[in-house]
C-alpha cells in the first residue's frame, strides 16, 4: 500500500481556519506538505472577518514541526485571489495543490431569499473558486503538474430546503469541474471534486449535535488528501461522510427516437421510455 508523502510540495487550502479547510491543512502539514492557511475569518453568513483563526492553525502547524503562512484574503475579491497564489509563491516558493474549500450560507426558503443573499453565496462559493483556480492555473499548467480539489455539496447534486442559493452555486462548481478536468489533463492537472459530510461551524443548525459529533471533518479529509496525491482520478465527483466513501455521477438514459417533427403528444405517448432510468450510464458530451 502506498505510503503518501507532500514532501517539497506546496499547497493552498481556503477557508482553513476553521472545520474541513483546517483538518485538510493539518493532514497535509503532516505529511510534509508546506501550506498556506488562508481564512478570511469572518462568520458563516461572510460578515466581519480576523486573522486569528488562520494564524492559530499556522501555529499548530509550526509547533508540530511543519511550514505554513496565513493569508486573509477573501476569495471572491480577484486582488485576493492573486494575492493568494503569489504568497505561495514568494514566501514557500512553489504551488502544487490547491483546494477551495471556503464558503459562506445565507439560508432562506426561495420566497424570503433576498438578491443580495443569493448574489453573496455565488460570489464566495463559485465565483471564489473560479478566481483562485484562475490566479493559480497559469502556474500549474507552465510546470505541467497540479492537483485542485473543489468544494461541491449534496446539496447541489441533489438539492435542500432552504438552499437555492447554496445549491447553485455547488452544482455550478460540479459543471466548473468537469471542464477543467478536461482542460487541464495533458498538462497532468487534476481536478477533482468533494462533497463533504461533516459537523462545522456552517452546519451546525443543520445536523442535530449527536449526529454532528459522529461526522467529524476528519472523516473527510483522508479522500481530500488523496485527490492531492500523483494517484489522484481527474473529472470525478466523491462524497465522504462518516468514514463512509462513495462517488457520484451524472447519468443519462437512451430514450426514445421520436417522429421527424415531433408533437406533444408524441412525447407523452414515449413518456415512460423517455424518463425511464433503469439502464442509464454516464453521461458523456456529444
Amino acid at each position: 500500500m502506498a505510503d503518501y508523502s507532500f514532501e517539497g510540495k506546496v499547497a493552498i487550502v481556503t477557508g482553513a481556519g476553521h472545520g474541513l479547510g483546517r483538518s485538510h491543512a493539518l493532514e497535509l502539514a503532516r505529511r510534509g506538505a508546506k501550506v498556506v492557511i488562508n481564512d478570511l475569518g469572518g462568520s458563516i453568513d461572510g460578515s466581519g472577518g480576523s486573522s486569528e483563526a488562520a494564524l492559530k492553525v499556522v501555529e499548530e502547524i509550526k509547533a508540530a514541526g511543519g511550514e505554513a503562512i496565513a493569508n486573509g484574503a477573501s476569495v471572491s475579491d480577484p486582488a485576493g485571489a492573486q494575492g493568494l497564489i503569489d504568497d505561495a509563491l514568494n514566501q514557500l516558493g512553489r504551488l502544487d495543490i490547491v483546494i477551495n474549500n471556503a464558503g459562506i450560507l445565507r439560508d432562506k426558503s426561495f420566497k424570503n431569499m433576498m438578491l443580495e443573499d443569493f448574489r453573496a453565496v455565488i460570489e464566495v462559493h463559485l465565483m471564489g473558486t473560479m478566481l483562485v483556480t484562475k490566479a493559480a492555473w497559469p502556474v500549474l499548467y507552465e510546470q505541467q503538474y497540479g492537483r485542485i480539489v473543489v468544494t461541491s455539496s449534496a446539496s447541489g447534486l441533489w438539492g435542500n430546503f432552504g438552499q437555492t442559493n447554496y445549491s447553485a452555486a455547488k452544482l455550478g462548481i460540479v459543471g466548473f469541474m468537469n471542464t477543467l478536468a478536461k482542460e487541464g489533463a495533458k498538462k497532468n492537472i487534476t481536478t477533482n471534486a468533494i462533497c463533504p459530510i461533516a459537523g462545522t461551524r456552517m452546519t451546525a443548525n443543520l445536523l442535530p449535535k449527536q449526529m454532528a459529533d459522529k461526522l467529524t471533518p476528519e472523516l473527510v479529509t483522508p479522500m481530500v488528501v488523496y485527490l492531492c496525491t500523483d494517484d489522484a482520478p481527474n473529472g470525478y465527483i466523491m462524497q465522504a461522510g462518516g468514514g463512509r466513501f462513495y462517488r457520484a455521477q451524472m447519468m443519462e438514459n437512451q430514450g426514445a427516437k421520436l417522429p421527424e417533427n415531433p408533437t406533444v403528444e408524441d412525447v407523452a405517448e414515449k413518456w415512460a421510455q423517455i424518463s425511464d432510468m433503469s439502464k442509464a450510464k454516464p453521461g458523456v458530451m456529444m
